[in-house]
């Protein structure tokens, strides 16, 4: 069985196409934006987000090292700005969340409900017909199972006729084992 983070992929794979548009809202320190540019192709985009310049640094040597950069477009904002970044006719294929903190960055730097959930909403409004949006949520740190909650309840009240919404989780597993939702826009 695939971990959260490698069943996202496997969904987002799924749908995916060369030329699409997707985002990456939480970049982290750019693995899943070079799994996004290499499904997008030269004539795809993604556009990642993150607050921390050290994600972006991060993200753009992978990227240059790829030579994937010209595929991508990162913005030193947190996602919560996606409405306000992306032209009002970008539709997307998909995203990608991966909550909680940047992996070898400042941990008290953490996402939150508030933003989290703003964010999604605008990824909701562009997701073409059969898109998917990817959220894995980490929670095991201070202030996270308060966002995860928000996010479950969201997700949980998203509409059955426009959305169906999936939560992989592995049960067994000791210290909060991360939680992925997906939702596909029907």
């Amino acid at each position: 069985m695939k971990s959260a983070l490698a069943y996202s992929h496997t969904l987002l794979q799924s749908v995916v196409q060369a030329g699409d548009v997707v985002v990456d809202a939480t970049v982290g320190n750019g693995h899943d934006t070079e799994f996004l540019a290499n499904l997008v192709g030269p004539s795809g985009r993604v556009y990642g987000f993150d607050v921390q310049q050290l994600a972006i640094d991060n993200t753009t040597a992978r990227l240059k090292n790829s030579n994937l950069l010209s595929r991508v477009r990162l913005f030193h904002q947190g996602h919560e700005q996606i409405e306000q970044v992306l032209a009002k006719d970008v539709q997307i294929k998909g995203a990608m969340f991966n909550l909680g903190y940047l992996p070898g960055g400042d941990h008290q730097m953490i996402t939150n409900g508030a933003t989290t959930i703003k964010a999604i909403k605008a990824c909701l409004t562009r997701l073409t017909p059969s898109g998917i949006i990817g959220i894995v949520l980490y929670y095991g740190h201070p202030g996270g199972l308060t966002e995860k909650n928000a996010v479950m309840k969201f997700a949980n009240q998203l509409p059955q006729k426009q959305f169906t919404v999936l939560q992989y989780q592995f049960i067994n597993q000791v210290n909060e084992p991360p939680i992925l939702l997906a939702i596909q826009k029907r």
